[in-house]
């Protein structure tokens, strides 16, 4: 049976991006309603796909860097970022830990290889930051390779704007008590296994140096020219809405999805006689 539709009232956001509802209906623990989240969530995705095309056409270059404590949702606003948009024109960057070749390189280099082309948009889950996070609280870097990524940074980003790329920075922000409820929720269901990593569960002790790393780094990367975006993300419905909604504000777009027009009638068979089909082998129907 179709889900009815909420009967919603949009006005103009004040960022200028999509309209938005005038009112959102909230369960009894103070989250979003899941019927309106899927309804809000499915127009948002529309108008992601007008953004793509917009990108594909004009050739821009659009990167965006997803970062946060883990668990904070990173991973989830990007599934539904990229669920109806073209993996040619939208793609996602997540790369493991560096390969001894990789860390006697400049820094960033691993980096500009995955960075948009024209007609691009490139989603960071993780990106540089790494530096000033997981390997400075786990020590994986010297303070001295800490300190040039602090002064560095900022010049780095300068430099990929002036070079035409869009940058946007998202940090995810979820309290402490959130974090331990979805660590719990990972480990009572088999499908998230994968997600507890041995660097998962370390950070779950250096809850307060993951806060340290991460006020050093805005001291120093939260620039005018790139400033970070905080996404508060304990309720996960409403941090998806408010991240999509206002990275659509940031890019100016028009829709220039072309008419698909209308199927020409299917050519009339020529009398191709086609191999019997016990020639091939079929994929057993066990259900």
């Amino acid at each position: 049976m179709k889900k009815a539709k909420p009967a919603i009232e949009y006005v103009s956001a004040s960022n200028g991006g999509p309209l938005v509802p005038k009112h959102v209906p909230l369960t009894k623990k103070g989250r979003v309603e899941k019927i309106f989240y899927e309804h809000e969530l499915l127009r948002l995705q529309e108008e992601l796909i007008k953004l793509q095309e917009w990108v594909r056409v004009k050739g821009l270059r659009v990167c965006i860097l997803f970062e946060g404590r883990d668990a904070a949702g990173k991973g989830g606003v990007i599934k539904r970022i990229t669920e109806h948009l073209n993996p040619r024109v939208c793609y996602i960057v997540a790369l493991p830990k560096p390969s001894e070749r990789e860390r006697s390189q400049w820094y960033y280099q691993r980096y500009v290889a995955h960075l948009p082309a024209a007609g691009e948009i490139a989603l960071f889950d993780r990106s540089w930051y790494n530096r000033s996070g997981v390997e400075r609280v786990m020590g994986f870097c010297t303070e001295e390779e800490h300190a040039e990524f602090m002064r560095s940074t900022p010049e780095f980003e300068r430099m990929l704007q002036r070079s035409g790329i869009i940058l946007l920075k998202y940090w995810f922000s979820v309290s402490d008590e959130e974090q331990e409820r979805r660590f719990q929720a990972r480990l009572r269901d088999t499908k998230k296994h994968w997600k507890l990593s041995e660097m998962d569960l370390k950070s779950r002790e250096l809850f307060e140096e993951y806060s340290k790393a991460k006020d050093e780094t805005f001291a120093y990367t939260d620039t005018k020219h790139a400033p970070w975006h905080v996404v508060p993300s304990d309720d996960k419905r409403r941090a998806r809405l408010n991240c999509i909604h206002h990275l659509l504000s940031q890019i100016p777009y028009e829709d220039v999805i072309p008419n698909p027009g209308k199927l020409a009638p299917r050519p009339k068979a020529t009398g191709y006689m086609r191999p019997p089909k016990d020639d091939q082998t079929f994929v057993p129907g066990i259900y």
